[in-house]
């Protein structure tokens, strides 16, 4: 599967944060990427060397507390680059067994192996049944951690237990849930999805709606048309926390473009047409410009 990719441009400009790992075409839960935001600016310069990922996770191995949280994060944020993980073939295997081996240590440690796990582009095969073994965790950020890397890994095997963990009372499990089950291929969480419709947190509602419209299912349209309307996006988004200058209202209503454009909703395309004239945010207009496009790029006749 393809892996999750998102711009990030809150960090620093020529490197992507661990969770900057999402598709655009999705309103990406902000709870991990405000988490890595907060640390980044105030710990990078305590791994300003070149070290590589071994030298990482034997800091994680026999550091001191506050040695292995930090080598932790750097880990995850090495993972980023495709080049570490062909250049250490036995580097999956490694990070999957310090994750386990986290169980008790320092919380932000488990995040952030979390994170690097979900990183892998040739995972171990027992990576998913360790993850999912973490589902349960005491701390609700490290099951968000979790839930984003099982989602990142691409396997459909682990939906029912992402299912099961909507049932969740905590708002931002549910979102993290949600886009993990949009970007894992097949059907069987389309029950999920459609349930999340109906949340009672906008967030949720969105990314069910996008979540469904990435799998070419409509049943989100109404939620998708409220997205695009700035006003009411205004009115209930959350604020962006620990996210910069990141324009939150302009993001639902992109993420909102990008799958009415991808499901051909035609009967949005006056909202979409009057967003591409008038919003007050370029991107957005821009956004829309694109959706127009793809809508007359999905009728054109075939040629020949």
């Amino acid at each position: 599967m393809e892996k999750l990719d998102e711009r990030d441009e809150a960090l620093d400009g020529s490197k992507r944060s661990v969770p900057a790992l999402a598709v655009q075409f999705f309103l990406i839960p902000l709870a991990v990427v405000a988490a890595v935001a907060m640390v980044y600016g105030g710990f990078r310069w305590l791994f300003d060397d070149d070290r590589t990922a071994q030298e990482y996770l034997n800091d994680i191995r026999v550091g001191g507390r506050e040695r292995r949280w930090p080598a932790a994060f750097e880990l995850s944020r090495l993972m980023a680059d495709p080049e570490v993980q062909a250049s250490e073939p036995a580097l999956g295997p490694a990070l999957v067994r310090a994750f386990v081996e986290s169980e008790n240590d320092d919380p932000r440690v488990r995040r952030y192996l979390a994170l690097a796990v979900g990183q892998l582009t040739t995972p171990p095969a027992d990576a998913g049944a360790r993850l999912v073994d973490a589902l349960d965790d005491p701390e609700n950020e490290t099951r968000i951690s979790v839930i984003w890397a099982l989602g990142s890994l691409g396997d459909p095997s682990v939906i029912p237990d992402l299912g099961r963990i909507y049932e969740s009372d905590d708002a931002g499990i549910r979102k993290m849930v949600v886009y993990a089950l949009g970007a894992l291929p097949g059907d069987d969480q389309v029950d999920t999805l459609r349930t999340a419709l109906s949340d009672p947190v906008p967030d949720v509602r969105w990314n069910a709606a996008v979540a469904l419209a990435r799998h070419g299912n409509a049943q989100g349209v109404t939620v998708l048309g409220r997205m695009l309307d700035r006003e009411y996006v205004e009115r209930v988004a959350e604020p962006a926390v620990g996210a910069g200058e990141v324009d939150r209202v302009g993001e639902v209503m992109i993420s909102g473009l990008n799958a009415v454009a991808a499901l051909d909703v035609d009967t949005l395309r006056d909202s979409v047409t009057r967003l591409s004239r008038e919003d007050e945010s370029l991107r957005v207009r821009q956004a829309a410009i694109e959706a127009l496009a793809a809508f007359d790029g999905a009728g054109a006749e075939p040629e020949g």
